[in-house]
């Protein structure tokens, strides 16, 4: 097995020259670095990631909880979450929450799990629990309904994207713009893109009808279907439909030709989230596409800041992440 011993030798360094190369030491001039990594190629080196980690006390594992694994959106999170950690050297263990009880237990019990670190993707909790956030290990939550508590927080952009997504329908023709959502609590992604929907009526000069806010009790396929079927056999007067996650879009797209509402031409239809899956219903979903890969990438790299960090710990950081519009057939992309 090549030693650290064998690439310095190879590369005409000391082994502490290469240790500081394999642990990104800031202070290795560039055409040594690239020396060492030449001759760690050549001779097929390996870090031993098991043996650098309990140096350093660590598992190079680090904790996801999520509140459901068997949704599209958690899927594709977690596999962000996994990417960018992989690219750190780091492992990803999932775990589900479903519930606030779950949630807290995991935020108490991630250093007992062996975790060096965990990521929560906060549902259940709110505001009033932000204190349960002061805990003695690295924590940072991915999610809108805790704000100001003491830990590091990256969120979606709920309020400007559900903002432009409602702005879209408009600029579609839409002017009875319906929202499929869920129970509206105190912040939670539910009344953040509300928000957002109803300043984009706002700023159009349209009326916020109450009778086009329409709430259900999850946010998944079957209820966007089965409300709007009801929405349309109710004979409410709409030509467009904002859904708060594309679960609910895909489920509306279903129930509105169930009923023989055509989409786009009678009634126009957006999602946010862009799961893979949009692209192949007929028709297409159009979508917000949140910067998941970026929130991701930050999310991990405010966990290891924690991880590593030394001293006085550094302020919480909040984070909003960025957005695009991916526009399709369902509003006559």
């Amino acid at each position: 097995m090549t030693t650290i011993q064998d690439v310095a030798k190879a590369a005409g360094v000391s082994p502490m020259t290469v240790s500081n190369v394999i642990n990104d030491h800031p202070n290795v001039r560039p055409a040594t670095r690239e020396k060492v990594l030449e001759a760690m190629a050549r001779l097929d080196y390996r870090v031993n990631v098991a043996a650098r980690n309990l140096r350093k006390g660590r598992t190079g594992t680090i904790g996801l909880a999520v509140p459901e694994v068997d949704s599209a959106y958690y899927g594709l999170l977690a596999a962000t979450i996994i990417a960018a950690a992989e690219r750190r050297g780091l492992r990803v263990s999932i775990e589900q929450t479903a519930s606030r009880d779950n949630e807290l237990d995991a935020l108490s019990l991630s250093r007992n799990r062996l975790y060096d670190g965990l990521i929560l993707s906060a549902a259940g909790m709110g505001q009033g629990d932000a204190e349960r956030l002061r805990v003695d290990h690295p924590v940072v939550i991915l999610g809108d309904r805790i704000f100001g508590g003491p830990a590091d927080h990256v969120a979606m952009p709920n309020f400007d994207a559900s903002r432009a997504a409602t702005r879209h329908l408009i600029e579609r023709g839409c002017r009875r713009i319906a929202i499929v959502c869920g129970a509206v609590e105190e912040v939670d992604t539910s009344s953040l893109r509300i928000a957002g929907y109803r300043k984009a009526l706002e700023d159009a000069g349209l009326s916020a009808d109450r009778a086009l806010v329409q709430q259900v009790d999850r946010l998944g396929m079957r209820e966007g279907a089965e409300r709007a079927q009801e929405m349309a056999r109710s004979g409410l007067d709409f030509d467009g439909v904002f859904c708060v996650t594309d679960s609910l879009a895909m489920g509306v797209l279903r129930g509105l030709a169930d009923v023989g509402t055509r989409v786009p031409d009678q009634v126009k239809v957006i999602g946010f989230d862009n799961v893979s899956e949009s692209e192949f219903f007929i028709p297409s979903l159009s979508s917000v596409d949140p910067d998941h890969d970026g929130m991701a990438e930050r999310a991990v790299d405010l966990l290891i800041r924690r991880i590593e960090q030394t001293g006085p710990p550094a302020p919480h950081q909040d984070v909003v992440g960025g957005f695009s519009l991916v526009i399709r057939e369902s509003t006559g992309g």
